[in-house]
This record gives C-alpha cells, structure tokens and sequence, in this order.
C-alpha cells in the first residue's frame, strides 16, 4: 500500500522541500501540490490524498478554512506545518480544531538543514497518519462525526467565542503520602532515581510492516471494555499521557470533569514549549477543572490539571508527594516531555494509588513506565484502536499485557467525571 500525499503550500521553497524529501520514500507517493486553500479544497476532492500537509497562512482561503470545508466534504488526514511562535500555536491548536489530525514546525533554519532530522519527523507522521483508520468506511470518525458537523470542527470541541466560563469550586490540597501497606506493591528502591528510556520497537510482525510507525507494536483485535464493567480504582492521582491526536482527546474528556473531582491530574502531551502554555489556557478557558501549564513546585490539588511544559520532564517530587518537580531531564530521552518519566516518578510516589490513561499517539512512550506502574499495583486504562488517531501508545501497552481496561474515547469522561468530592 502507497500512501499518496498532497502539499499544499503558498512558498515554492516549502512545496519543493516537502517533495524533494517524500520522493526518496518508496511507501509515499506525491500526487498534487496546490498554492492555496482554494486549489487545495479542490485537489482533495479531485484526488482524495490519504494524507494532506497544510500550511496556514496562504491567499484566498487560509489552511485553517481549507481544513474545515475538507473535513465536510471529503475528510481526509491533515498534518498543519506551522511556526513555533505564541502565534502559530494559537492558529494550529485552531486547524486541530477544525480537523486537522497533526503538526509539524516550520522552522525555516531546519528545513534548509540537510540533515536527517527534519525527513525523518515528516516522514514518520505521514507513515502514522496514512495507515490511521480515521477517515476509513465505517470508522468512528464516520459515525461520530457526519458532514454537517465535521464542517463546525467537531474532531474537536474547543470554544473559544464562549461567552463565560463555568463556575467551579476551590479545589483543596491533597494531604499525606499513600499507604505502603498495600500487599499487592512490590519494594521500589527509593534513594535514586530510576532510570526510565522509551520502550524498544517489538519485534512481532504487523500485517502491514512499511506502515507501522517507528515504536508501535503488531495490531491485534481487542475488545473494546464496557464502561459498565469497568470500576473505578482506589487511587490518590490521576495521570494521563498522549501524543498525536491528544489535544482533541483530552479535551474531550476533561471538559466532562466536574469541578469537585476529587483527584489531582497529571497530563503528558507531546508538545513544544510555546504550544503547553496556549494549549492550557484554552483548556483551562473550557474547563470546570483548572488547568495550567506545570511549574516547579506547584502543588497537587484535587480538580487541578497540570500539563507538563514542553521541551521539560514532569515528575512527582520524591520528597513531598504533593508537587512536581520540573526538570531538564536526561538528554539521551527522545520525548520532552516523556509519558515514561512521568509514569515512572508516579509509581514511586504513590504506588498503587495511580490511575494512569494512555491514549492516542505515535510510538510506544509510557509503556516502560506502565510496566513500573504494573509492578506497584496501579490501574492503567488503554485508549481502544477505533477512537485513537494514532494507535500506538495505547497499542503498546495493550500489547505488553499492562492495561486493565480498554476504552473508547467517548467513555473515559463519563467514568472520570463520577470522581466528585465528598462535602
């Protein structure tokens, strides 16, 4: 299977880098360019591309338009290149919203370098996006989203024209560390810290080998868990982690949060620096919970998010299992923030007292640190294959035998937004 790509872009220099770097690849074949939205509407109808990478800002209709009027009349999987300013994350967590499914920078200075870096980033996600089942006959996209409301955005469910925000209570400090009492939970030496690297490619043999992403795993059939069966663990924190496809699933299920939840959150979206911080104000502008970018020593509290800063690590302070700690963290580690890091420091903190979700994202970070999550005693739920944009962290874990539960996107809110506090 080919994966056949569309480039839209209004810079000649862009078209032709983009192509000049998928045409090397044998599993991506180039069937269009278009030099602005107008054209690129037109082409995706004419050619209906597996993939589309999309630029902004462009004349006559701006990438972010154009992917709305795709996304109702012929839905296909978007990747916006746009630039690492306060700006261009604004205007990219939009093109997520409207239906675009992932990003890339455009970072002239590293397009221009002929290094392997760029090509191999690009080519990843286009791999990962063109094998996706997204947009497939029957997928959940279809039935979940049909053309009158893929037009509003509806991958995504941000609002930024709303009026005012939810009232919601004062969130209260957690107190005391978790019980070491529980004899499930197995020592966990506590005088260093544990090192933690993302979890090698398995070496079972998918059906489609050319397009399975760097780091996932072989697909198997999983049924999907009935959130009537599943219940809710014994746990102090939750703690969340995703990639590509998580700011519309995180979303989704934080806006089901009531404000009394009675836990703190922990969430992990791979995302550069500038992108964290817009991306916590938006949803903590839709939120009944609070949500904040993550600073050292800010404290855990129940019906507070903190979402890990981009370019750092998050961890759980060894010390006082009430904060985080924010920290450089070992070069030798592909993500910034790591699912793995995060995960790890959580086990340590508070044992079997976690709740830890992994949902839809490229590769196989966070299954190193389920597997210390397991070994304490947690709880890990699994996002399932037909709600994921990308099935590869969930599927990892899955995979490894770590999750206790398997669910669709569409129920984990629901469970979590039953967690009120008492009083």
């Amino acid at each position: 299977m080919t994966i056949r790509v569309l480039i839209v872009d209004d810079s000649g220099f862009f078209r032709h880098r983009i192509e000049e770097i998928l045409r090397d690849e044998k599993r991506i074949e180039v069937v269009g360019s278009a030099v602005n939205g107008k054209e690129a509407v037109e082409k995706a109808r004419a050619l209906k591309p597996d993939v589309i990478t999309m630029d902004v800002e462009m004349p006559q209709l701006n990438g972010i338009d154009a992917v709305r009027i795709i996304m109702r009349e012929c839905p296909t999987n978007v990747l916006m290149l746009s630039s690492l300013t306060h700006e261009g994350a604004r205007v990219t967590l939009e093109a997520l919203e409207a239906g675009a499914a992932d990003y890339l920078s455009k970072d002239i200075r590293a397009w221009m370098d002929k290094s392997q870096t760029i090509r191999r980033q690009l080519i990843d996600r286009i791999l990962a996006l063109g094998s996706s089942r997204r947009f497939r006959s029957g997928s959940v996209f279809e039935h979940r989203y049909p053309k009158s409301r893929a037009a509003t955005g509806s991958t995504m469910v941000f609002r930024p024209d709303e009026p005012s925000r939810p009232e919601r209570t004062q969130p209260r400090s957690t107190t005391g560390a978790p019980s070491a009492s529980d004899s499930t939970r197995r020592p966990v030496s506590r005088g260093r810290s544990e090192s933690v690297t993302p979890a090698r490619a398995r070496t079972e043999a998918p059906a489609s080998p050319a397009l399975r992403p760097r780091g996932a795993t072989a697909e198997r059939d999983v049924k999907t868990d009935s959130p009537s069966r599943v219940s809710f663990p014994d746990c102090r924190i939750v703690v969340i982690g995703t990639s590509t496809g998580g700011p519309a699933a995180l979303q989704r299920i934080l806006t089901q949060i009531p404000a009394d939840f009675r836990y703190p959150i922990l969430l992990v979206q791979h995302m550069p620096k500038t992108f964290t911080q817009v991306f916590a104000e938006r949803l903590n502008q839709q939120c009944k919970i609070s949500v904040k970018e993550a600073e050292d020593g800010d404290r855990l509290k129940p019906g507070l998010a903190l979402l890990a800063p981009g370019g750092l690590q998050m961890m759980i302070d060894p010390r006082q299992s009430d904060r985080v700690r924010i920290l450089e963290g070992d070069m030798k580690l592909t993500y910034k923030p790591s699912v793995d890091v995060t995960y790890a420091s959580a086990a340590r903190a508070y044992g079997s007292k976690v709740l830890a979700l992994i949902l839809t994202g490229m590769g196989a970070d966070g299954c190193d640190g389920a597997r210390l999550l397991k070994r304490e005693g947690a709880t890990i739920w699994a996002q399932n294959r037909e709600s994921c944009t990308i099935y590869g962290m969930p599927q990892a874990v899955v995979n490894a035998g770590l999750a206790d539960a398997v669910l669709d996107l569409d129920d984990i809110g629901p469970l979590l937004a039953q967690q009120r506090r008492q009083g």
